[in-house]
């Protein structure tokens, strides 16, 4: 019978010899039998260690070793007596042992003793042995490299970049293992990622780089980044100089310095497994949904080892870190960096609270880094109620849709049909109540949402469906109500046919055509479309980080001249609008859709994590229970589908392997079979395996799943034809812009004594002081920052909304001087808003006439002077006499001296006396 430490012995062994390393007993002893050996209970100084390794035929490290259950906390003070134990004799890198290993066959620490502040650190495996040699021959470990990182060049890097990656840095320098960066969408995170991936690899000396996505798509554009990433100061691009490998095999490039791929693809080759390029085009994070079952742990694969990266970067980390996917991150030997723009606080909790940079979406907007929005809410009849088709004398037929072949048939009603708001749009759906919705759209469009515009041109549209036929529904009404062809509207969904969804979203981006696209989720997160300027959301969203980032799709700014290459009347891209149709900005959120706990997962949720390796029984049970209540509804002829897809199974054949799989009785017969009455503890472990897998293996080619998916959703949908909708009210929701001016005269009154700018406009203290551009800045600064996050065109779009009567105009993009405007308006000095420009000119054709009844008239060339003058005071509130030299407008003419003697003697009282008039 072998004792614990035995059996912990055996496992080690195992776990050495997968990694590469030639175990050894004592009398067998060869330390250059291979470039890695280990030696067992090898006598050192202090006694014998349970492990010592050789590495090219020198003494490098040891492996202290415990049963299992014990743990290693203390272990490596316990080891530390053996590390320095060499004799005399022996061959060894240095005198004190390099490499230190505690382990009980199921967790296993390490470290490196060459280490600024060596810390032990839990790894999934060994390390290979020629990677412990490439360590012992390089000069500095990565940890070291990393606390002397050389300044950072910040051209071409906003402030939030330099922000992110010095706190990273920082946090790597502290030899902290997980990283959190928060950038607001549109901020550049994949930008961020390149500088310092770039920096990672040049100055600290990284082997490679995993870059983690979720979706094949948002890979590309990863790839795009690196290929266009110059790194300040090197001759070539990113690509020219370092290898960017986007992986689509099972094959890693070895020479690869970055390697990007989906989370999936990387777990199924550390499972041993191939993987459909079409698995990677919709978001595992959608089907894995964080079952209740427990995860059917990843086993080492030497093919790609534990020190295979040496950082691991994963998008859109608030949807990589949970289920299936956490064990891919933990698998590897690398310092892991999640960025994303809506953290939760489950993402907090996986990067142990440890974020290294915060930029959110009201700071991004408040530096022009994105836009700002409006929602403008549309309510129907049928959208918030239902509707009912009722069946009258006579015989009367309502068309049903099949979902999988979407043909149509007529059927008559034998009862009345009422249907919920819930069921819109699922088994109900109602051609009226989306063309009502679009219609709405189409008329107030130019009229109220962009009234600036010709009407020539619909801004770039997003509208968020349902499912796939909810969106083939959507884009033929868009044509309809739109009277356009179907270049007009496109549906970008996973199920797209013909069109690669791929071209179409590059399209929808940078074409005049489509100007609209439907999705459902594969626009929803991640893809860069900055032209979007309208938002449509026919459907609902529970999840507040998903929102969010569905929002996201239409905050980001855009060059004027792309814009209009596109949106050929548009102008500059100052806000977009979020049409909500179904109440989406008014339903409650929960704060991380990913760990919402579900008891009950949806059929096609189900089946895609069997597919992904879930193996626990109550999702074999359910699965199998599911698919005997689908036997019982099919027709003969999708019976006889699935039966030729599986090779020979129907669903119930399928059920019944599901349950013998986890029916005890039934395991130990087998068990019994194939090892007799008396099996080891090993030998029942592998033989339920095996019949678990065997079980679920047809669930692992997609056309089975899809084919059960489809004939699954086979319910039928009701078309009615018959209900009409109606609007009940559309217009902007107005609790933003009473929330933004309640925010503003808030700070006003707070900062009433404290700000210059404030002080001077209220009269108060320093009244007799005039306006300057240093106390205008200092307001506006006072503005942007947190927590308020004001900006100038926001307050003003605010105070157009609730009162647009008394608003004229909008503010000059980028004047500061426009805040003073702003003040005045909100304390009620002014009874209009007005842009401050526009003020100026009014006071300064009031001055000119006081001027003229003085008797003090000017020629034309004075007052071409004056003109010029008040212009620039307009946009800075105040003028020196370097101004003249510096402003060409005013030192093409011939500066100050000119002016002094254009204006004679008196020209400083002058000066000083228009800058009153003007400004106060």
């Amino acid at each position: 019978m072998l004792t614990p430490e035995q059996i912990a012995r055996q496992k080690i062994d195992t776990l050495l010899a997968s990694a590469g390393w030639v175990v050894q007993k004592p009398e067998e002893f060869n330390r250059k039998a291979s470039l890695g050996v280990a030696v067992r209970e090898f006598q050192l100084m202090t006694g014998p260690c349970d492990y010592l390794l050789f590495v090219d035929g020198k003494a490098a490290g040891i492996v202290e070793a415990k049963k299992v259950g014990v743990t290693l906390g203390g272990v490596a003070d316990q080891s530390a007596k053996y590390m320095g134990g060499i004799p005399a004799h022996l061959a060894r890198w240095e005198d004190l042992l390099v490499f230190d290993y505690e382990s009980n066959s199921q967790e296993t620490y390490f470290r490196n003793m060459r280490d600024p502040k060596p810390r032990s650190r839990r790894v999934f495996a060994f390390h290979r042995p020629d990677t412990l040699h490439l360590w012992l021959k390089t000069p500095l470990t990565l940890r070291t490299a990393l606390a002397d990182m050389p300044p950072l060049d910040n051209i071409g890097l906003r402030d939030c970049q330099i922000d992110a990656i010095h706190g990273l840095e920082a946090s790597l320098a502290a030899d902290k293992p997980r990283s959190l960066i928060q950038l607001a969408t549109g901020a550049g995170k994949t930008f961020t990622a390149c500088s310092f991936s770039y920096r990672l690899i040049k100055h600290a000396g990284a082997k490679r780089i995993l870059f983690l996505v979720d979706r094949n798509n948002l890979g590309d554009q990863t790839l795009k980044e690196f290929q266009n990433y110059q790194p300040p100061g090197a001759a070539n691009r990113f690509t020219d100089t370092y290898i960017v490998q986007h992986l689509h095999a099972r094959q890693i490039d070895p020479d690869a310095k970055v390697v990007i791929t989906t989370i999936q693809r990387l777990y199924a080759m550390l499972k041993g497994e191939d993987l459909d390029e079409d698995a990677e085009e919709e978001s595992a994070f959608e089907t894995w949904q964080n079952g209740d079952g427990e995860v059917l742990p990843l086993e080492y694969n030497p093919n790609i080892p534990i020190e295979m990266f040496d950082f691991i970067v994963t998008d859109e980390c608030h949807r990589s870190i949970y289920g299936l996917w956490r064990q891919v991150l933990e698998y590897f030997d690398a310092s892991i960096i999640g960025l994303t723009a809506t953290p939760s606080k489950h993402t907090l909790g996986f990067f142990n609270q440890n974020l290294v940079a915060e930029y959110p979406y009201e700071r991004s907007v408040a530096d022009g880094v994105n836009v700002g929005y409006e929602v403008y809410r549309i309510r129907t009849r049928v959208t918030e109620e239902g509707g009912k088709v009722e069946v009258d004398d006579a015989s009367f037929q309502i068309p049903i849709r099949d979902k999988r072949t979407r043909a149509v048939r007529y059927q008559e009603l034998d009862a009345d049909l009422d249907y919920s708001a819930k069921e819109l749009d699922r088994s109900v759906v109602a051609p009226n109540q989306i063309r009502t919705i679009l219609e709405t759209y189409k008329n107030r469009v130019f009229t109220e949402l962009f009234p600036d515009r010709t009407g020539d041109w619909l801004p770039k549209t997003l509208i968020f469906a349902k499912d796939d036929n909810h969106a083939e529904e959507i884009v033929h009404a868009v044509r309809e109500v739109f009277g356009e062809g179907n270049d007009f509207a496109k549906k970008i969904t996973y199920r797209n046919t013909g069109e690669k969804p791929k071209e179409l979203i590059k399209a929808f981006r940078v074409d005049p055509f489509p100007r609209v696209a439907v999705t459902v989720d594969m626009i929803a997160t991640g893809t860069d479309i900055k032209p979007v300027e309208v938002l449509i959301f026919m459907r609902d969203v529970k999840s507040e980080g998903y929102y969010e980032q569905m929002k996201g799709r239409g905050v980001r700014t855009i060059p004027d001249a792309d814009l209009k290459s596109v949106t050929p009347d548009a102008k500059t891209k100052t806000r977009f609008v979020l049409i909500d149709a179904v109440g989406v900005s008014e339903t409650k959120k929960n704060a991380s859709k990913p760990l919402e706990r579900k008891r009950s997962v949806s059929f096609e949720q189900l089946i895609d994590q069997i597919a992904q390796g879930r193996r626990d029984d109550d999702a074999l049970s359910s699965l199998a229970g599911r698919l005997a209540v689908l036997d019982r509804k099919l027709s003969d002829e999708d019976r006889s589908r699935i039966t030729e897809a599986t090779g020979g199974q129907s669903p119930r054949d399928l059920a019944n392997l599901l349950l013998d799989a986890i029916d005890v009785d039934k395991q130990i017969k087998v068990i019994e079979q194939i090892h007799g009455p008396a099996p080891t503890a090993e030998q029942e472990a592998e033989t339920i395996d095996r019949l678990i897998e065997f079980a679920c293996a047809p669930f692992d080619a997609a056309p089975v799943r899809n084919l059960l998916k489809d004939i699954k959703k086979k319910n039928d949908i009701v078309i009615d034809e018959v209900t009409t909708d109606e609007v009940r009210s559309a217009g902007f929701d107005l609790r933003h812009a009473e929330e933004r001016i309640t925010s503003f005269k808030t700070f006003i009154e707070e900062n009433k004594d404290e700000l210059t700018a404030l002080q001077i406009i209220y009269n108060q203290t320093y009244g007799q002081q005039r306006l300057t551009y240093a106390a205008i800045k200092e307001l506006v600064q006072a503005l942007t920052d947190p927590p308020r996050y004001l900006t100038t065109a926001d307050i003003w779009q605010a105070f157009k909304r609730l009162d647009a009567s008394r608003v004229k105009g909008a503010p000059v993009d980028q004047q500061l001087t426009e805040v003073v405007s702003l003040v005045r308006f909100a304390l009620g000095y002014d009874t209009v808003l007005e842009p401050f420009a526009l003020r100026v000119e009014q006071r300064f054709n009031l001055w000119i006439g006081r001027e003229k009844n003085a008797g003090r008239d000017y020629t034309p060339e004075q007052m071409t002077w004056l003109r010029i003058i008040a212009g620039f005071i307009a946009v800075n509130a105040e003028i020196g006499a370097s101004d003249f030299m510096d402003v060409p407008s005013l030192s093409d003419k011939g500066g100050i001296l000119k002016a002094r003697h254009l204006f004679g003697t008196g020209f400083g009282a002058l000066l000083d006396e228009l800058q009153g008039a003007l400004v106060a």
